[in-house]
């Protein structure tokens, strides 16, 4: 892969601001210039980055309709409503419901929750939800991560005599349902400081605000964050603001007392003696709870997440995991397929997008799919299926272009779409199909910036190994956790040779083990390249070449530090 390198500049103002930092707090002026870069710029302001504190979470009661959200549901609690907790299939969804539900559960008991069938009701509030809880007598529903968009369906529950309260982050429209109340933080009329959280992090801030109005402490609340940081991590919003402060201390809960289902979960990925990170719900947590909602129902992932018997967990667990399996062997097909489809496109050269229709796909695969396509090819891409007269699909984006937009200006094509600016829901008539692609490529065309369609790795800083000692290590793993836009920091050093001992590695000797010095130290350090094996004849040359690299902890020797090599430059 040729990667192009951004040396992320510095302005003076800022070398002076990072200097200053660094002789207040005690750390390298290379870190200071990471916080800098953050806009921390006052030693108060890191002292809360690397400190972050529940009390300085935002009240509730600042975003817009709080009060009248909790009024209701304290009204249907009082007169004994029948209340539903109502929410998407993926794994924000599922998490969000759960929290919701096990918080209410404790206090009230004619609650029920209720995940709508990927398949059979496609996503969102569907009619078939709404005539369900009719049927069960329901009066209240509240609906987590969706529901901004479904205008007509809340219309039709009206007339049932249902009331709705929406908690969704995703991008509302200019008309918004005729709910109760509408917690949502995109909304034009926003009066809340946050606008980033997940899905499951409105839904906390709604439980947040219902234990204020009913003087329950704090404390019990903290048991659902390990639910938020899943939702956090897995649905890749930022982790900074309030985000930060509700993962930090996700990941302590995670950590030291998981919930029953999350800690089967854990036992199953084989995560159990493991300091569980960020990357970890990333790659095996969240991917687990998200496969049950993408081959068969979202709902066995709730009741996984509610469970409380250990055992029953552990089996509900094996079964999360067989699904995700299939996952994978489905993945694995159908990315072939889309390579193969892609590769075979006349003018792929002069394209700015991808825009993929197979009718025999599955519908739980695609928006992984579409997310590989945007990796191989560094385009926006669509992948489209077949859900009866229907095109249904997800779209994933590129660094830095809004994907959203580009759907959002092919509306009149579409039957329903939403989400975020990486990440997008979508369904048209299937004869609009040609004509959407069209106009989707004009639209990226136009507003892709040439930089964006290729794979570049942003630099934060080039320093020499003899800066890498432990108390830059610890230094910097305050910096967790990562995620947008607290990426995990990329340094670069110059001219490093093979120690001697470096060697390729695995199953099909694809990677490398790396033994590295550099000009300036006699610093010996680890480092592992993935996938770059073709680099060794060239290392075990003895001549010199560049690298950019995060900084690990070898999971193998504790203590010790190891270079994650992102990419190796031969110096010509």
């Amino acid at each position: 892969m040729n990667h192009r390198w951004n040396y992320l500049p510095i302005t003076p103002e800022q070398a002076e601001t990072s200097q200053e930092l660094a002789q207040e707090l005690g750390i390298s002026p290379t870190l200071c210039t990471l916080l800098v870069r953050r806009g921390i710029t006052k030693v108060s302001e890191a002292k809360k980055f690397f400190r972050p504190q529940l009390p300085d979470l935002h009240n509730p009661f600042l975003m817009k309709d709080m009060d009248i959200a909790v009024d209701r549901l304290n009204m249907a609690m009082g007169k004994k409503e029948r209340i539903l907790v109502y929410g998407d299939y993926d794994v924000d969804g599922t998490t969000a419901v759960a929290l919701v539900y096990k918080f209410i559960q404790q206090f009230y008991s004619n609650i029920d929750y209720y995940i709508p069938d990927r398949y059979d009701e496609g996503y969102g509030v569907s009619i078939k939800g709404i005539d369900t809880a009719a049927d069960n007598g329901v009066k209240l529903i509240i609906v987590l991560d969706c529901g901004i968009k479904a205008i007509d369906e809340i219309a039709y529950a009206k007339e049932k005599g249902i009331d709705f309260i929406i908690c969704d982050h995703h991008v509302p429209d200019d008309e918004l349902p005729n709910a109760v109340a509408i917690l949502n933080a995109k909304r034009e009329d926003n009066t809340y400081p946050y606008t980033h959280l997940s899905g499951c992090g409105v839904g906390f801030k709604f439980m947040q605000a219902f234990a204020i109005s009913n003087g329950i402490e704090f404390h019990h609340l903290i048991p659902l964050l390990d639910l938020v940081v899943v939702s956090i991590a897995s649905d890749i919003v930022p982790i900074m603001g309030e985000n930060r402060i509700l993962a930090y201390h996700g990941l302590k809960q995670i950590n030291s007392n998981p919930s029953v289902g999350l800690k089967a979960i854990i036992d199953i990925c084989g995560l159990a003696e493991k300091e569980i990170t960020i990357s970890d719900i990333v790659f095996k947590i969240g991917p687990r709870i998200n496969a049950s909602g993408r081959i068969q129902n979202g709902k066995e992932a709730v009741d996984l997440l509610t469970e409380k018997d250990f055992s029953i967990a552990l089996e509900k667990a094996a079964q999360i995991n067989q699904y995700n399996e299939t996952r994978k062997d489905l993945d694995k097909s159908m990315t072939e397929e889309a390579n193969n489809i892609v590769n075979q496109l006349p003018d792929l050269a002069d394209q700015r997008s991808i825009v993929l229709y197979n009718e025999e796909w599955h519908k739980g695969v695609i928006g992984i799919v579409a997310s590989r396509l945007t990796e191989v090819y560094y385009r926006p891409a669509v992948v489209l299926t077949r859900t009866d007269d229907m095109a249904t699909g997800s779209a994933r984006s590129v660094s830095g272009f809004d994907v959203y937009k580009a759907i959002e200006h092919c509306r009149d094509l579409l039957e329903n779409f939403g989400g975020h600016t990486y990440a997008a829901g979508l369904s048209m008539k299937v004869e609009k199909v040609p004509e959407f692609t069209a106009r989707f490529e004009a639209f990226v065309s136009e507003n892709i910036l040439p930089e964006q369609t290729k794979s570049v790795i942003n630099i934060d800083a080039e320093i020499d190994f003899r800066d890498i000692n432990h108390k830059f290590f610890n230094d910097l793993k305050r910096f967790n956790p990562f995620g947008p836009d607290n990426i995990k920091p990329i340094f670069c050093t110059h001219h490093v040779y093979d120690y001697g001992t470096s060697k390729v590695v695995g199953r099909d000797q694809e990677h490398i083990k790396l033994e590295l010095v550099d000009n300036k130290s006699n610093n010996v350090m680890n480092g592992i390249a993935f996938g770059q094996s073709s680099h060794v004849r060239y290392i075990k040359t003895k001549r010199s070449f560049d690298i950019c690299y995060t900084i690990e902890e070898n999971t193998h020797k504790r203590g010790e530090v190891q270079l994650h090599i992102e990419d190796i430059k031969p110096i010509e």
